[in-house]
């Protein structure tokens, strides 16, 4: 799993005074940088090897400015080619938000999928772990 902490701005924030429901697939992007270094160590968007095919968040409660979130990134299925990451957004450490992605390993000359293998395969076979329970 991958962690990262993110210290909202107040520009994070709507006119009901908790963070914009915007902010959380933006933080959740940032925080798959670490998983993205797997396929691509340097993020040269020119070398990159992925595409995105789904992408949901479930909002399950409200996030705050003024208090570190934390996320929480891992995988909950491996594919062939795909694979889904799952990733949590945690505030005081109660789960306020999950979202799930799917990205799938791309050749962008080629533009076909590509069969995840390797050392990668494993890599990646470290990060799983079950997805949280339903709301």
């Amino acid at each position: 799993m991958f962690t990262r902490t993110i210290e909202p701005a107040f520009y994070d924030t709507d006119a009901l005074g908790h963070i914009n429901n915007t902010r959380l697939p933006a933080w959740f992007e940032l925080a798959r940088n670490d998983l993205f270094r797997l396929f691509t160590p340097d993020l040269n968007p020119q070398a990159w090897r992925l595409i995105m095919a789904r992408m949901e968040v479930d909002y399950r409660a409200e996030l705050f400015y003024g208090h570190d979130i934390e996320l929480r990134t891992y995988l909950t299925r491996l594919g062939k080619s795909s694979f889904t990451v799952t990733q949590e957004a945690r505030q005081h450490g109660k789960l306020t938000n999950v979202g799930h992605t799917v990205l799938v390993q791309y050749d962008h000359q080629a533009k076909c999928t590509v069969p995840i293998e390797g050392e990668l395969r494993q890599a990646l076979e470290a990060h799983m772990q079950d997805a949280p329970a339903p709301a």
